[in-house]
């Protein structure tokens, strides 16, 4: 018996499959649970359809990422801190402060996107990692200088 899977099931399949399976275990374990429903021709046709539909968003959404992965790596981020005489900063640079730097020139990136190990203690330049939409991934350019008393 085919049937289309509306859940993900361990050993069986993911969300949108469409698999065969006993009558006997469609019918009494994975329908009346809503894990799937039966594979005619018209839920079949949906299925597709709603196929193509996340495609186009996946793709209207990768896009979207990468304009704002162009926009991203086009700018250099500039912080001053106080340092000491071997570099080393008496603070750091945290993924607030890259994020709140983004925002200032007009982009906006939540705090958890900025994929930072550790907050930047050194001086010089960093390339820090920006998480985006649909699996696309920015480098900002990250310099860290001394304030000049």
């Amino acid at each position: 018996m085919q049937i289309i899977l509306k859940e993900n099931v361990e050993g069986l399949g993911q969300i949108g499959d469409l698999v065969n399976v006993k009558p006997g275990y469609a019918r009494n374990f994975l329908i009346p649970q809503s894990l799937a429903i039966l594979a005619n021709t018209g839920n079949v046709r949906e299925l597709e359809h709603q196929k193509r539909q996340m495609e186009r968003k996946l793709q209207l959404l990768t896009q979207q990422a990468t304009v704002l992965k162009g926009k991203i790596e086009a700018l250099t981020l500039v912080f001053e801190h106080r340092a000491g005489e071997d570099g080393k900063l008496f603070g750091s640079v945290t993924s607030q402060e890259i994020a709140a730097k983004l925002q200032e020139a007009g982009i906006e990136v939540d705090r958890k996107k900025i994929q930072m190990e550790e907050p930047i203690k050194t001086l010089g330049e960093h390339e820090v990692p920006v998480k985006l939409q649909a699996k696309v991934t920015a480098c900002a350019k990250v310099v860290v200088n001394a304030v000049v008393e």
